[in-house]
């Protein structure tokens, strides 16, 4: 999540890899960031972008700064979206967007599902097997996208591809919480949870193309139900 920026380093680019790793739930709430120093240099970027940044994510109140003894950066993790802001969102995104968004989702994942029942550990098959469960067990829109999003990017980790996983932070960060809008969701959850259970097996099983058909199939689903809730909105729209 703080693979170096490949675009400039601009302070909006920095503050938006931070928040992402943030609604993501990569970082959690209440965890202290690295210090500024070390962060700049992660990102290879100057300290004063990213002290510009982080100003910016206390503005959004993403982030807090305490001083003294123990001070630093803290991540304020925020409460589940306005779900009015989120059918805007997804009403003024057109359907050739999401369908862009998909084509681009279903590459990234279904090929790191196929090279992840080529090379998964033993740890990773752990950890995602801890990420269905949570899902399954998730209460609130938030609880859900966020083990979803994180199951999806485990599986680019389970790779072992820098490029893929950073390729998924961003697309989980761009349409995971439009995925999960409360009443208009366009998963079910248990039927996501079997789904990923099914995928999981077949990475356990060294199946990669069964992993990959599998993801296909339920980010096909996913995306089509999505430009569905779409149409419903723009049609309910004066």
């Amino acid at each position: 999540m703080f693979a170096p920026l490949r675009d400039g380093g601009r302070v909006e680019v920095v503050a938006r890899r931070i928040s992402e790793a943030i609604g993501l739930g990569l970082i959690a709430d209440g965890e202290q960031l690295p210090s500024e120093l070390e962060l700049a240099g992660t990102l290879a970027v100057s300290t004063v972008t990213l002290r510009e940044a982080l100003a910016l994510l206390r503005q959004r109140g993403l982030v807090e700064t305490r001083r003294g003894r123990g001070g630093g950066s803290f991540v304020r993790a925020p409460v589940d979206a306005s779900v009015e802001r989120l059918r805007t969102v997804l009403r003024d995104t057109g359907v050739h967007e999401l369908r862009e968004i998909g084509d681009h989702l279903l590459a990234i994942t279904a090929t790191a599902a196929r090279l992840a029942a080529e090379r998964a550990s033993d740890e990773h098959l752990g950890r995602l097997e801890e990420l269905v469960d949570q899902l399954a067990a998730a209460e609130t829109a938030g609880e859900r996208r966020r083990a979803d999003g994180l199951f999806h990017i485990e599986i680019a980790a389970a790779a072992q591809s820098t490029r893929l996983t950073r390729q998924e932070i961003d697309l989980q960060g761009e349409i995971g919480e439009l995925l999960w809008i409360p009443n208009g969701e366009a998963i079910e959850r248990d039927e996501r949870a079997a789904q990923h259970r099914a995928v999981l097996a077949a990475i356990a099983d060294s199946a990669g193309d069964r992993a990959r058909a599998l993801v296909e199939q339920h980010v096909e689903l996913a995306i089509a139900k999505l430009i569905e809730f779409h149409l419903q909105l723009t049609q309910r729209s004066p």
